[in-house]
């Protein structure tokens, strides 16, 4: 699944997505799911457009349990936002681009 999302793994998620310094949306996703990829677009946008305030990474639940397991990951997609260490928002299931980006709206200032 080649994309310009940033790939987080079990190993990397403490520096990649608890440490960060701004918000980071966690696609939790895996390859067989047809509707995790037919939302990649829609958050490659959001990762270009909303960049500066948000970082938008790739965690893929087969390769990756520990987190998955965690985070109680149980519905694919998930996008999780975590800001300042702290899972803040759940959002589950495939959705559009507006609708995303409405429910990140608290996160991007729209």
């Amino acid at each position: 699944m080649a994309s310009a999302l940033k790939p987080v793994t079990d190993a990397s998620f403490d520096q990649d997505v608890l440490k960060s310094d701004k918000p980071v949306l966690v696609d939790f996703w895996a390859d067989w799911c047809a509707p995790c990829r037919r939302i990649v677009p829609s958050l490659e946008a959001i990762a270009t457009e909303h960049g500066d305030k948000i970082e938008v990474v790739q965690l893929n639940v087969d390769e990756n349990p520990a987190t998955t397991a965690k985070y109680g990951i149980t519905l694919l997609p998930t996008l999780d936002v975590f800001k300042n260490g702290e899972a803040a928002k759940t959002i589950a299931g495939p959705k559009t681009k507006a609708a995303i980006e409405r429910d990140l709206s608290e996160f991007i200032g729209q």
